[in-house]
């Protein structure tokens, strides 16, 4: 009995493997796994300039206007993109496939215009900057040649600025404000900037780098001082060239410079009629003191003086010092008269506070006397 059973057993295992194995031959054989679909092709600049690198290719505009498509490679490889390894395509998206995606700007600056905002995928503090300048104000009021990120910057060849010399800055501004560059180049910053003084502010200097200011968006007028003394009131820089650093004193001492500063702490959006630095010596055209032009030399000081105070006369200008403090050398009657006042006033005041003090320390005591013989 106990062999039957287990004979029968030994059975059914045998008639379950069998079933198994019959099941797993007639079941289709598994597909093998797909292959890897194979990596996109990467277009480096290698590719790119094998058809741009070819000298004098344009491509004409509905307007009638060429677009430069060349490229020159060793122009591109020592700017700031190529050094750093910026792909073409990084700016240039979509034309990673040829044909090319088609041009749907009317006129080449449309083309820039529509172009220059990738600029903010790197550069997106810089970009920010600047749509609170006085380009973006001017470009935001329809100017459309106001200038925009590649006006400055060429794309293709631009330089780390700090290993440009300085007078670079002012010759870029010059491509739209060439009138204004001449008058700089004339002045005594613009002349000595020319004669590589690194020590002269250039544009960006007094108007900023990316968030240009001007009168047009800004209190510029008022604040102008306030710019001047970034260099004027520099002791060490000024001692090399001999002139005066009281120039803050000078003015707030003056009638103008009080309502000005006054103007700029109570009410900074607020315009003041008053006269600040540029309204004396000139913005862009600014000449040393001794210079025959300059709006400041003695003889042509009373023309300046008669723009604000018509009825001027030749003495009116006399009672202005500059901005040196008296000295008993080169103007001892004025200096001689201020130290007067300097000792008559304590010594005036002085005493009236002594004698005021020891007649009330008299009256305190009399009054203490009488009560105790009262």
């Amino acid at each position: 009995m106990t062999r039957s059973l287990a004979g029968l057993t030994l059975a059914i295992l045998g008639l379950v493997f069998a079933s198994s194995a019959w099941a797993d031959s007639a079941l289709p054989a598994a597909s093998p796994a797909p292959a890897p679909a194979a990596a996109a092709a990467v277009i480096d600049n290698e590719t790119c300039l094998g058809c741009h690198a070819a000298p004098g290719q344009t491509k004409t505009l509905p307007s009638g206007e060429p677009i430069y498509i060349s490229i020159d490679p060793e122009v591109f490889t020592a700017s700031i993109h190529g050094r750093e390894g910026l792909q073409c395509i990084g700016c240039h998206a979509g034309h990673d496939t040829f044909p090319h995606p088609a041009v749907t700007a009317q006129t080449r600056r449309e083309y820039n215009l529509d172009r220059y905002t990738v600029c903010a995928d790197c550069h997106a503090d810089k970009y920010e900057a600047s749509l609170d300048s006085v380009h973006q104000k001017a470009l935001a009021g329809g100017n459309q040649e106001a200038a925009i990120c590649t006006d400055c910057h060429g794309p293709h060849s631009n330089v780390d600025l700090d290993a440009e010399p300085r007078v670079a800055i002012p010759q870029t501004c010059e491509k739209c404000h060439s009138a204004i560059y001449q008058a700089y180049r004339e002045s005594v910053h613009g002349s000595a900037l020319t004669e590589e003084n690194p020590d002269v502010p250039t544009c960006i200097d007094c108007h900023g780098v990316h968030d240009v200011h001007g009168p047009s968006n800004s209190p510029f007028h008022l604040f102008s001082p306030t710019i001047c003394l970034e260099c004027h009131a520099d002791p060490e820089l000024m001692a090399k060239y001999g002139l005066s650093t009281e120039i803050r004193e000078t003015y707030v001492a003056d009638f103008h410079g009080t309502t000005v500063l006054l103007f700029e702490k109570l009410a900074p959006d607020q315009e003041t009629n008053k006269p600040v630095c540029i309204d004396c010596h000139g913005v862009h055209d600014i000449l040393a003191p001794n210079d025959p032009n300059s709006r400041v030399m003695q003889e042509n000081l009373l023309n300046t003086c008669q723009r604000c105070h018509p009825d001027a006369t030749v003495n009116f200008p006399a009672a202005w010092l500059g901005h040196y403090a008296p000295d008993p050398i080169h103007t001892p009657l004025v200096y001689y008269v201020g130290l007067f006042y300097q000792i008559l006033i304590p010594v005036v005041i002085g005493g009236m506070a002594f004698f005021v003090a020891t007649d009330l320390v008299r009256t305190i005591l009399n009054r203490r006397r009488e009560a105790r013989h009262g």
